[in-house]
């Protein structure tokens, strides 16, 4: 059936509420926008949906969670899962509410019961609840920092992570096989109560949630010490992150906690950024101001979802606020948590610092000198969790930190995602321990680079929206496919890694050996001084993100040479638009 036919079927529909058609009434004889919400259905992928909010098959709307979620239900019940229940979380997005109980009650009508938080919830406690409550599966409502006309749905299996071999393969087979909007099925709010089938929570899960992040404290005496004396600027960009990361801070000591007025309360308009992601500047202009009033150590920043974590540190011999990338905050936390697990305990023989293959070489320096294991992942922190599973079932591995370059990190197991709630206690820890050492986290960054190597990584994306752009994306991977680049920026190519094909390929000699690791499309260079290239497309937006990472002799040295990498890259890219 064509995108007219399918818009047609909508129109005269009588499972169509009257609300959708008059949106589509409305689009009457504009054929792009016909087209661009009817063309294809909205695909249910390895992580679930995310799409534009709005009427028609390509979109996010009562009707494709409604199908995404029978789907989930027809699985669970193949599997004989549906005793178990499902937990559903939602943020502070458009219809977020109204999608999570359009998913809630299309499981009780199928007999499964749902656990639906009665408010707004972080990523991670999702995942904390899907373990907390033995349930088989976990639903999120939540589009992360994409734009505010975006929304999303994502789901979880029984360990707390995301989807992964078999079930996300199984679950959306499932999905794809309705081809019916009207076999999916529905109840009434009340009917599902009385029978059980709709369950509202809340605190209890929070209480439970938090006091797992609280027994990961390694050094409480020096929040203890100093803790009051730190500040922190702390802004939530209009999400989930303000209840609990202000929560878990204060019962840790830290009572000089700042939040960014403007950016405290819910709101899926997002109106004080364009789009609300800790990694653009622009998302700290308003919490760098308050910091240089009330004259903070640090300045962090959670996204919609609370699950990643963008920061500033003050430089004390300066007093100027310096940017941490991803790779940055993630290798000082996770530095500064498994040196002082070896200083007080020791650290176990098969210990290992997880992260994904575009993440930084300095993960890498750091596990060497700690004797620990370094292990590589696809891009997803489900594939940490994943790891994390495996090394549970086979009793070898042992997980001390995970790490994705996308300002994620993992401290402990309690969750299975990333978790920028307990990635901001763990930096005010930090910020805490280093100050009864004289230090500020600045100070311990330069200690690290001077220690590991002044490693500096960046990313470049190119957006291609709509059909046109799908179809350029993979002509991009597939022209670099055809032809390596001989080298990128003045660094020699070594050798090329294809995860879709699951090969290495050494440039000099040919050989080439697996990756070991799921089919992917993804390319990676490998390049001279320990220079790296990697090209993907995004799972979450319409970009072909190209990563970059370089290493310099000192700070200076390893600016210059990320520019000029950046700039090669730039070029290349242009090659191919």
């Amino acid at each position: 059936m064509g995108y007219k036919e399918q818009y047609e079927q909508w129109l005269t529909s009588s499972d169509i509420d009257e609300v959708t058609k008059q949106e589509l009434r409305d689009i009457a004889g504009d054929e792009k926008e016909i087209e661009e919400r009817f063309y294809t259905e909205l695909e249910f992928g390895t992580a679930g949906l995310r799409g534009i909010i709005g009427a028609g098959t390509n979109r996010m709307n009562e009707y494709t969670v409604r199908k995404a979620t029978q789907g989930l239900a027809n699985y669970i019940q193949k599997i004989g899962g549906q005793e178990r229940g499902v937990a559903i979380a939602y943020d502070s997005r458009h219809m977020s509410p109204e999608f999570a109980d359009v998913a809630a009650l299309c499981l009780a009508a199928n007999g499964i019961k749902a656990y639906v938080f009665e408010s707004l919830r972080p990523t991670p406690e999702l995942s904390y609840a899907v373990r907390y409550l033995h349930a088989i599966a976990g639903i999120n409502i939540t589009a992360s920092h994409n734009p505010p006309e975006y929304n999303g749905y994502k789901v979880y299996w029984e360990d707390g992570a995301q989807i992964t071999p078999p079930h996300d393969s199984g679950i959306m087979q499932e999905v794809k096989d309705i081809t019916d909007y009207a076999v999916c099925k529905k109840m009434d709010k009340e009917s599902a109560i009385a029978a059980g089938l709709y369950q509202v929570i809340g605190a209890d899960i929070d209480d439970a949630y938090i006091a797992e992040l609280k027994k990961l404290v390694v050094h409480q005496d020096a929040i203890d010490a100093v803790g009051k004396e730190i500040k922190v600027v702390y802004s939530p960009l209009h999400g989930t992150g303000n209840i609990p990361v202000r929560r878990v801070l204060r019962e840790l000591g830290f009572t000089q906690v700042y939040v960014v007025p403007e950016q405290e309360k819910p709101d899926g308009d997002f109106p004080t950024v364009s789009y609300p992601n800790p990694e653009a500047k622009e998302a700290f202009t308003l919490g760098l101001a308050l910091a240089k009033k009330v004259d903070a150590d640090l300045v962090l920043a959670t996204d919609p979802d609370a699950d990643r974590l963008g920061v500033y540190v003050k430089d004390g011999q300066t007093g100027e606020y310096h940017c941490l990338t991803g790779n940055m905050s993630g290798c000082l936390i996770g530095d500064y948590l498994i040196g002082q697990k070896k200083e007080l305990q020791g650290l176990p023989e098969d210990g290992a610092f997880i992260r994904s293959i575009v993440s930084t070489n300095m993960a890498d320096a750091i596990a060497k000198y700690y004797g620990i294991q370094l292990v590589e992942v696809l891009t997803g922190f489900k594939f940490i969790g994943q790891k994390i599973l495996e090394f549970e079932n086979t009793g070898k591995g042992t997980y001390l930190f995970g790490m994705e370059e996308s300002y994620g990190c993992l401290t402990g197991t309690y969750a299975r995602d990333k978790d920028a709630v307990v990635a901001s206690m763990a930096l005010c820890e930090a910020a805490a321990y280093y100050k009864t050492q004289n230090m500020t986290l600045w100070d311990a960054m330069i200690q690290m680079y001077e220690r590991y190597g002044y490693y500096q990584d960046g990313i470049t994306a190119i957006t291609l929206k709509g059909i046109e752009g799908l179809e350029k994306i993979q002509q991009i991977m597939e022209t670099l496919r055809a032809k390596t680049p001989e080298e990128i920026g003045g660094y020699r190519v070594t050798a090329v890694r294809d995860y879709r094909n699951d090969t290495i390929r050494n440039v000099a000699t040919g050989e080439v050996r697996p990756t070991g690791l799921p089919s992917s499309n993804v390319l990676y260079y490998e390049m001279t001084d320990d220079a790296w290239v990697c090209v993907r497309p995004s799972g979450t937006e319409p970009k072909v993100k190209f990563y970059f990472g370089i290493k310099g002799t000192s700070l200076a040295d390893a600016d210059a040479k990320a520019e000029d990498m950046r700039n090669a890259v730039n070029a290349l890219v242009d090659t191919m638009l």
